[in-house]
């Protein structure tokens, strides 16, 4: 995730950094997913971010018993959680921008087929509401639009799924 953040802080695209690093656009976007990197490759990023070798390869902070480190190191993970929850949110917003690009770009071009192959009758009507009740269901699941199956939902079917009273 600290990659991640690196690359975004100095505005890189995956494609970038992986140029400036002389890695693989595949082997920036397994670090980025939380897989293990190897040495070589955490070399190569703290050359490029120009930062210490440690501050990339410390996956986990050693425990402390000093109890200031302690709620120290608690806030940061508490922190880190919420920053991938906000980077999992704005995926799935881009995949929904994404989806619905796609879907006035592809839809208008078979509007325009339409237009001119059989002009007397709309088939793309058909595509284009069959496709949209997909976008549709994709925006109310990306957006919550539907509340009974929001956060709060999710929340309370796993409290009762694990015998938890809330």
């Amino acid at each position: 995730m600290l990659v991640q953040k690196l690359r975004l802080q100095r505005g890189w695209s995956q494609q970038q950094l992986a140029e400036l690093s002389g890695l693989s656009v595949r082997t920036i976007q397994r670090v980025e997913n939380g897989h293990l990197p190897s040495v070589e490759t955490l070399k190569s990023l703290a050359s490029v971010f120009e930062i210490e070798f440690s501050q990339l390869s410390s996956e986990e902070p050693a425990m402390n018993t000093n109890t200031q480190a302690a709620s120290t190191d608690a806030s940061a993970s508490l922190r880190e959680r919420e920053e991938k929850m906000a980077f999992r949110h704005v995926r799935k917003v881009k995949a929904f921008y994404m989806h619905l690009a796609q879907y006035v770009a592809i839809v208008g071009g078979l509007a325009l087929l339409n237009w001119f192959t059989s002009p007397h009758y709309w088939w793309v009507l058909w595509v284009a509401c069959g496709w949209g009740i997909g976008l549709l269901s994709h925006a109310a699941a990306t957006f919550e639009f539907l509340p009974f199956f929001g956060p709060d939902w999710e929340r309370r079917q796993v409290e009762k799924r694990l015998g938890r009273s809330l």
